[in-house]
C-alpha cells in the first residue's frame, strides 16, 4: 500500500480531515489536482480575480440544455476556501429535521445537531472563528464561547446595525474565519483589508483549508501532499467490494481507505467516470443517486445606495441577519425565507471588474455610496438537478433551483427595510449556474442504501473502504454558508476512521 489513507482533494473537507488524522501516525497521502495558489500582487487586484478569472479554471461545462459555461471554481491547495468570504456559521437545529417550504420539503438528516456540535467547536478553534455567542436568536446551543471575539464593526456599520435593531431586527456579529488578534491588531496577520471576500489572501490571514488544515497536517512526517495530481479514475478490487487503486493522470496509488473530498460536483463526476462492468452506472451507484439532488444556494448580491452619504467602510463584512430564517414574518406565507449577511465592500475596482461597461465616474459614485449585502435562500433537493458526464467525459450540470418565490420575497422584504433606513436605490443580482461555490448534495448520506449513496458515517454503501468528506454528503443545504458544516463533518468522519483503524479488520 502507498498509504493507509488517501484523501482526494485538499479543501474544507480534505484539509480538515488530513489535520485530524495526522497525529494518529497513519500514513496519509493527499492528492491535490492543483498547486499552491501563488502569492503575488494580483491576489489583491479585482480585475485579475473577478474579470480575468486568473485563479479559476478555464474548463467549459454544459448546462441541462447543452449550453457551455465557465464555472467560477479553481483547483488549489486549500480548495475554494482560498476564495471564500470566511463566513462560518453552524446549521440551525431545525436544519437537521424535515422542513416545509413553499416549493417542497427538505429531508431530515440521519444525524442530529448533537452529533456535530463537538466537531463544530473544534472546527471553530482551528479556523480562527470570531463571533459572539447568543447574539443570533436562531443560533443552536453551544457548549463554549467563540474562540475569538467578534470582528468589530467600523463606525458606519455600527450605526447601521443599531438602526436595524431599532426596527426590531436582531443583527449579530457575523462569525468569520480570519486570523485577527483584537488585543494586538498591529501585529495581527489580518489587516482588515478590502480584498478578503472573494479574493485569495496575500498575507495568509484567512482561515482557509491550506493554512488551517493542510499546513498543520504536513508538520507530521506521516503526511504527504502530492500536487498537480488530477485523479481520473477509481478502480475496484477483483470482487468489486472496495477501491483497489486510485489513478491520476501520472500514476496510480493504493491505500486501505480512500476518502473523496473533491467537492460535490467533482466527487460525483469521478464516481461516474469510474464505471466498470460490475458498476456500469458508476461506482457506489446501486441506488442510482450518484450525481442527483445537486444543491446550490439561491444567492443574490445586493447594493443599497444612499445618494447623500458616503460609506467609508473598508472591512464591511461584519453583520448577519437571521430574522427571516425560520419564517417570513407574514402569516399568509408561513415559510422560511433565508439568511442575510454583508458582502465585502464593493470598491470601484471590484464594480468595474464585474461591470466593465459602466463609466468610471458612475462606478466610483456607486461604490462610495453603497452598502453591500448577500442574501441566501435554501435550495431544495430535486433528482433532476444533477451532475452527469457527456460522451467525452466533460461535466454537464443540470440545475433548476427550487424555492425562488421565497428568495424573491426575501429580496423584497430586505428592499423595504433598506428603503426605511434611507437607501432609496437598491439593486439585486442573482447568481447563476456558474457560481458553484456553495455546491452540495450529489452523494447524499442516509440509512437506506436504495435511496442514498453513503451511510451515516459517510462510507459508501457499496464500497467497504470509500468515504466522502466534502459537501456532497448533505441531503439538504440549509440557508447558511456550508463551509463550517463540511469541516465539522470531516472531523466526525475522522473519529469514525480512527475507531475503525483501532479495531482492525481493514482491507
Amino acid at each position: 500500500m502507498d498509504a493507509d489513507v488517501i484523501i482526494i482533494g485538499s479543501g474544507a473537507g480534505g484539509g480538515t480531515l488530513a489535520r485530524a488524522l495526522a497525529p494518529t501516525g497513519l500514513s496519509i497521502l493527499i492528492l491535490e489536482r492543483g498547486d499552491y495558489l501563488p502569492r503575488e500582487q494580483p491576489n489583491w487586484e479585482a480585475e485579475a480575480v473577478f474579470r480575468n478569472h486568473r485563479y479559476h479554471t478555464d474548463e467549459s461545462w454544459r448546462d441541462a440544455r447543452g449550453r457551455p459555461f465557465r464555472p467560477v471554481t479553481g483547483y488549489h491547495v486549500g480548495g475554494n476556501t482560498k476564495f471564500y468570504g470566511a463566513a462560518i456559521l453552524r446549521r440551525r437545529l431545525t436544519d437537521f429535521a424535515p422542513r416545509i417550504h413553499r416549493d417542497g420539503e427538505t429531508p431530515g438528516w440521519p444525524i442530529t445537531y448533537a452529533d456535530l456540535a463537538p466537531h463544530y467547536d473544534t472546527a471553530e478553534r482551528w479556523y480562527f472563528a470570531h463571533g459572539q455567542a447568543g447574539a443570533d436568536p436562531t443560533e443552536p446551543p453551544r457548549s463554549q464561547a467563540f474562540p475569538y471575539p467578534p470582528m468589530a464593526h467600523e463606525p458606519y456599520m455600527a450605526r447601521l446595525a443599531e438602526a436595524l435593531g431599532q426596527l426590531g431586527l436582531n443583527p449579530f456579529p457575523l462569525p468569520l474565519a480570519v486570523n485577527r488578534d483584537a488585543l494586538h491588531p498591529h501585529t495581527s496577520a489580518c489587516i482588515r483589508c478590502a480584498t478578503c471576500d472573494g479574493f485569495p489572501c496575500l498575507v495568509h490571514a484567512k482561515g482557509d483549508a491550506e493554512i488551517c488544515g493542510i499546513a498543520p497536517a504536513l508538520a507530521h512526517a506521516n503526511v504527504r501532499l502530492l500536487r498537480n495530481q488530477r485523479v481520473i479514475r477509481l478502480e475496484t478490487s477483483d470482487d468489486g467490494g472496495q477501491i483497489g487503486r486510485v489513478c491520476t493522470e501520472q500514476a496510480s496509488y493504493t491505500a486501505r481507505i480512500v476518502v473523496l473530498a473533491a467537492g460535490a460536483i467533482q466527487s460525483a463526476a469521478l464516481l461516474l467516470a469510474s464505471a466498470n462492468a460490475r458498476a456500469p452506472r458508476g461506482l457506489a451507484n446501486r441506488s442510482g443517486q450518484v450525481g442527483r439532488n445537486y444543491l446550490c444556494h439561491i444567492n443574490s448580491a445586493c447594493l443599497a445606495i444612499n445618494p447623500i452619504r458616503e460609506n467609508p467602510t473598508v472591512f464591511q463584512k461584519t453583520i448577519g441577519i437571521n430574522d427571516f430564517y425560520e419564517h417570513s414574518g407574514d402569516p399568509a406565507y408561513p415559510y422560511p425565507l433565508g439568511h442575510i449577511q454583508n458582502l465585502g465592500k464593493v470598491t470601484p475596482s471590484v464594480l468595474q471588474a464585474e461591470h466593465p461597461h459602466l463609466p468610471a465616474g458612475i462606478v466610483r459614485w456607486i461604490a462610495h455610496h453603497s452598502v453591500d449585502w448577500w442574501l441566501t435562500t435554501e435550495d431544495l433537493p430535486v433528482p433532476e438537478n444533477r451532475v452527469t458526464l457527456d460522451a467525452q467525459g466533460a461535466i454537464r450540470l443540470s440545475w433548476n433551483p427550487r424555492n425562488l418565490e421565497s428568495h424573491r420575497r426575501l429580496c423584497a422584504r430586505w428592499r423595504g427595510i433598506l428603503h426605511t433606513l434611507g437607501y432609496p436605490l437598491v439593486f439585486f443580482q442573482r447568481m447563476g449556474i456558474e457560481a458553484t461555490a456553495h455546491q452540495a448534495g450529489t452523494l447524499v448520506f442516509g440509512d437506506n442504501p436504495e435511496k442514498s449513496v453513503l451511510d451515516p458515517s459517510c462510507r459508501a454503501h457499496d464500497l467497504a473502504n470509500l468515504y466522502v468528506a466534502d459537501a456532497s454528503f448533505m441531503p439538504s443545504i440549509s440557508a447558511v454558508n456550508p463551509s463550517l458544516t463540511v469541516m465539522a463533518n470531516a472531523l466526525r468522519v475522522a473519529e469514525h476512521l480512527k475507531t475503525r483503524f483501532a479495531e482492525g479488520g481493514l482491507p
